[in-house]
């Protein structure tokens, strides 16, 4: 059985199920695991999959919950990357401001699974190189904010206290990003008075607000655009971690590399991924058999389009909402102009359940659908097997792996 849309019956709809979602500790629409949960679980998902940056000490509690609430929980990374080919070339990848920069993911990790050195030591690369780089920021925007009139007598430290109460989690387990910054700085404007903040922010621009300075969303999207990205007064460049290290360290915790595409997130679209069909060989050539869209960023012809072109190319292919900005969207995935197609809702549904699959058969030392060196070992009728599998885990909300 291919996948697609034949393998389900005429007429139905396969059932909501998201792959990548950002949750706190990591910055994200949800104020703590509970409440994504409990959204997940009155739209109507019978999977959801976490996909945070930096620290994933918080999955066994999401996987709790999730299990509890009678969902399938799924256990995926995401990492900033630096693809060193691609960035000699000046080749936009799927970071639209920076050559050979690339978001890539895994997905079916096992959680519980004992790190190796060598994965301890790529971890704790990524865990300081942002911690670092956040203590920085702070520093800048600090220095800088009060110039401008406004007295922020925080640190990276204060603010990753704040991050840790709303999430409920210990402090150790943050590692702050831009937007948590953009939030603290936000928060402290909001005390002042309209004219005083107006005035603050002239002076911190070098010109005037551009958004509404009651919407605390857009002015957090400002903050980050006019005060923390390149050539402005709070920038500190990312520390990308190699891609082959990213890579090996999703086999080491026996996940499914993945390349998560913006498409026409974006205009123009990154030139890596201009063409669906070359994009596709591209990710098979570097050894990764899986994908995944933000639908809500592209059209629904675009995804069609991605999506043809990466299952006939052999990959599997997700989908998810990310929930990384304060916007509380629905949870099952939607394009910009309408709904997921029925074809492409079939791939993502039949992608879930066989990285659940996967997840379940590698935590038990069985083959999944990559092997530990990434090779796709899942063809024909296996990959079929793996689906029906995973199908069976997400209806009886059976465990995909163990928690710690």
């Amino acid at each position: 059985m291919e996948l697609g849309v034949e393998s389900s019956p005429a007429g139905s709809r396969p059932p909501a199920v998201n792959t990548h979602v950002h949750l706190p500790p990591n910055f994200s629409a949800f104020a703590n695991l509970g409440q994504a949960v409990e959204a997940a679980r009155h739209q109507g998902l019978l999977a959801l999959g976490i996909s945070n940056f930096y620290d994933q000490r918080v999955y066994a509690e999401f996987g709790r919950l999730a299990r509890a609430n009678g969902l399938t929980p799924l256990f995926g990374l995401e990492f900033i990357t630096l693809a060193s080919d691609l960035a000699a070339a000046g080749i936009r990848v799927n970071d639209p401001a920076n050559p050979g920069r690339m978001y890539f993911c895994g997905k079916g990790i096992d959680p519980a699974r004992p790190l190796s050195d060598r994965a301890q030591a790529t971890a704790e690369q990524i865990r300081r190189g942002n911690d670092q780089r956040a203590e920085r920021m702070v520093e800048r925007l600090s220095d800088h904010l009060s110039g401008a009139g406004l007295d922020c007598a925080w640190s990276a430290q204060t603010i990753a206290a704040q991050v840790a109460e709303r999430a409920q989690v210990p402090l150790e387990w943050v590692s702050l990003q831009e937007r948590h910054i953009a939030l603290a700085l936000q928060q402290a404007l909001s005390e002042l008075d309209r004219p005083r903040r107006a005035a603050v922010l002239e002076r911190a621009y070098g010109g005037p607000s551009q958004v509404d300075l009651d919407d605390p969303v857009a002015l957090q999207g400002e903050l980050r655009a006019r005060l923390m990205k390149a050539s402005t007064p709070g920038f500190v460049a990312e520390v990308p971690l190699d891609f082959e290290a990213a890579f090996d360290y999703v086999l080491d915790r026996g996940g499914i590399p993945c390349y998560p595409t913006l498409a026409d997130g974006v205009d123009p679209v990154c030139p890596f991924e201009a063409s669906p069909e070359r994009l596709a060989q591209a990710l098979v050539d570097r050894g990764v058999w899986a994908a995944e869209l933000i639908p809500l960023r592209n059209r629904r012809a675009v995804v069609d389009r991605y999506v043809e072109a990466f299952q006939a190319a052999g990959l599997i292919v997700m989908a998810g909402t990310e929930h990384n900005t304060a916007d509380r969207v629905p949870l099952d995935p939607f394009c910009l102009d309408g709904p997921v197609s029925a074809q492409s809702r079939q791939a993502f549904y039949e992608a879930t359940c066989l990285v659940a699959a996967h997840a379940a058969r590698t935590s038990q030392g069985q083959p999944g659908y990559v092997d530990g060196q990434g090779r796709l070992i899942a063809r024909g009728s296996e990959r079929s097997r793996l689906v029906e599998q995973g199908r069976a885990i997400l209806e009886a909300q059976e465990e995909p792996c163990p928690t710690r």
